[in-house]
């Protein structure tokens, strides 16, 4: 009680809790209302408190599908604080233009990769429009990383990331306790409450995100924030706060069942762990672990079946569990329906296509990106991929690398390992610090969820990804750094 009454007292928040006030009341206004008040609120804020602006887009990336199902007029809201923020730093460049310029060997590698799979797409024959979007998918939270690395951040900053990641986690956990308990009846949109599931996903937790992955991906930071603030504040001070967060968090990560994303948690964990050789986190996260298992995840499970007995219709499903979702991995059934229409497929389909285009690729907007799920791809009819696995919708890869292999060849495997390794010299130059030692561990988590998700694409995720990298660049002094004052 006390940290909110002091927060309260502080400008930051109440500009924080005016443009959350925004949100709710835009999302009962129609679309196009909606859509002109928080474009022009969002745009003077991002402008006049561009710092601040960034770290609000932390709540809106989390909850965006929620708030664009609810009402689509809210949108515009993240690219517009992204972009303005990116134009504050060039405006305050202006006696500097050439510093703009200087970039960093990943970056080179990145611009390439990004160049060489646009005129790769258009020789293939992909329509422009979907080359774009891809270039955008790419690009869009790259600039947060622009943005952030060269500013010069204020006292803080890194901290209050931490704490809107946390309240931010606090809020979805909660109601995602909720979505399991009602078994997806109580605040979600209809159009979530009815979605069809197959029983093997309906005992997962979608959220807010809207997704069982995304949540568990947004916990993951939230867990890493709660670590941080706990570094910080070594005394009494949000002691059993950020303690109960934590476990909850862990809780709530676990009812996810998202296997990926606990295996990218754990090498994220152990790595950090070993080169820090700090032993006590590792002690003080299993008994969190512990904690979580017996104070959230068997009470919410037990709430489920306690629910089910008082009438509250369900579909005929298990409450699930973490054997069950790690034995689905292995089951025959499972590996069968991988070959046929899932990851298998796609990685041999995507193989497929290397074969044919072994140098250049198919070109971006042909194999399992972002632009294929809105343009389709000109190269799936003559492949046999279907448009209709996903009742209706192209695919993502869910890899990776089996997209950069299909669509940009050897040429841009190259170009793409590049860009990944000149990060992590990045890194290992400050492999003495705790900040590098966490980005190492980072990176490694990072690359092996390349494996099965399409990382780089998932703006969630790169959200989290380069602001913090924007942070350790700015920490590090890896650029010319300008001083931007919020208004």
């Amino acid at each position: 009680m006390t940290f909110i009454k002091e927060n309260l007292k502080d400008k930051e928040t109440v500009y924080f809790i005016a443009a959350l006030a925004v949100i709710a009341i835009a999302l009962v206004l129609p679309s196009s209302i909606a859509l002109v008040l928080t474009s022009l609120f969002f745009a003077l804020f991002a402008f006049f408190r561009p710092q601040q602006s960034l770290l609000f887009l932390v709540v809106y990336v989390s909850i965006r599908p929620f708030l664009v199902e609810v009402n689509p007029g809210l949108k515009l809201i993240g690219d517009l604080i992204t972009f303005i923020a990116f134009a504050k730093v060039i405006i305050a460049a202006r006696k500097d233009w050439k510093s703009l310029f200087s970039f960093k060997w990943f970056e080179w590698a990145f611009f390439a990769f990004l160049l060489f799979g646009a005129i790769s797409g258009l020789v293939q024959g992909v329509l422009p429009s979907a080359v774009i979007f891809q270039l955008r998918t790419f690009i869009i939270m790259y600039l947060l990383y622009y943005t952030v690395s060269r500013m010069l951040l204020p006292e803080g900053w890194f901290q209050r990331l931490a704490w809107v990641t946390v309240w931010t986690s606090l809020i979805v956990s909660v109601h995602g306790i909720i979505e399991k308990l009602s078994m997806r009846q109580f605040l979600l949109p209809d159009v979530w409450k009815y979605k069809t599931l197959s029983a093997t996903n309906f005992v997962r937790i979608y959220g807010l995100p809207g997704n069982p992955n995304s949540l568990a991906l947004l916990l993951l930071f939230g867990i890493i924030a709660v670590l941080f603030l706990q570094a910080i504040y070594k005394t009494e001070k949000y002691k059993w706060f950020l303690r109960i967060n934590l476990v909850l968090f862990l809780g709530v990560f676990i009812l996810t069942y998202s296997r990926g994303t606990w295996i990218s948690a754990f090498i994220l964990g152990a790595i950090f762990i070993i080169l820090s050789k700090n032993w006590h986190l590792m002690k003080r996260l299993i008994l969190a672990v512990i904690a979580s298992i017996l104070l959230i995840y068997y009470p919410v499970n037990l709430g489920v079946q306690y629910f089910k007995e008082l009438g509250l219709i369900a579909p005929a499903t298990s409450s699930g569990s973490i054997g069950e979702r790690f034995g689905e991995t292995f089951d025959q059934k499972n590996l069968a329906l991988m070959t046929e229409s899932g990851r298998f497929f796609y990685i041999n389909k995507g193989f497929e296509v290397f074969k044919d285009y072994p140098v250049a690729g198919a070109g971006f907007g042909s194999f399992g990106g972002s632009a294929t799920l809105s343009y389709g791809s000109p190269i799936y009819k003559y492949y046999g991929i279907r448009s209709d696995i996903y009742g209706g919708k192209y695919f993502y890869s869910d890899n990776q690398y089996i997209q950069v292999i299909a669509e940009t060849g050897v040429v841009g495997v190259g170009l793409f390992a590049a860009f990944l390794l000149a990060m992590l010299m990045m890194f290992w130059k400050e492999r003495k610090t705790v900040f590098g030692k966490f980005m190492i561990a980072f990176w490694f988590a990072t690359g092996f969820s390349g494996f099965y998700y399409n990382i780089w694409e998932l703006k969630f995720y790169t959200m989290f990804y380069f602001i913090i990298f924007g942070v350790f660049a700015s920490y590090t002094s890896q650029y010319v750094k300008f001083k931007i004052k919020d208004l």
